[in-house]
């Protein structure tokens, strides 16, 4: 197929300046997949743990939590607080998605003002929540 020389080219991504709006649109649709997929693998193995019974529900709770020892389980903890992020990452460029279809919020300053405050908004939201369950020693 030849090139027709009279129409423009489509800007590649190299011509874009990166800006945090750029940035938190590819986070949203990766931590969608994120959830989609950690979230649901997590849901089914914690669904067939408790429909094998007692001894498979302590099994999935003793490796999700802390072991026999009492020692923390570190691969686990980072998944969970990893999907604990992507959640609320996933749900504050959510909200600013819903506030932008409003028609507000295009300027350029509140834009990246937005988009800044969804990842600071959720970084922090998780180690609330996380800082809350390590000081309870619920995990």
């Amino acid at each position: 197929m030849a090139r027709n020389a009279q129409r423009p080219l489509s800007p590649h991504l190299t011509i874009w300046k990166w800006g945090p709006h750029m940035l938190v649109s590819i986070l949203h649709r990766a931590t969608g997949s994120a959830l989609a997929v950690g979230g649901g693998v997590l849901l089914v193995w914690w669904l067939i743990a408790l429909a094998g019974g007692e001894a498979s529900y302590a099994r999935f709770v003793d490796l999700m939590t802390s072991n026999a020892t009492g020692r923390l389980n570190w691969l686990p903890a980072l998944v969970l607080v990893g999907l604990t992020w992507s959640f609320l990452q996933h749900l504050c460029s959510g909200v600013r998605h819903l506030l932008l279809d409003t028609g507000a919020g295009y300027e350029l300053k509140i834009n990246k003002a937005g988009a800044l405050a969804t990842l600071v908004i959720s970084i922090l939201l998780t180690l609330l929540i996380w800082g809350l369950i390590f000081y309870r020693g619920a995990l």
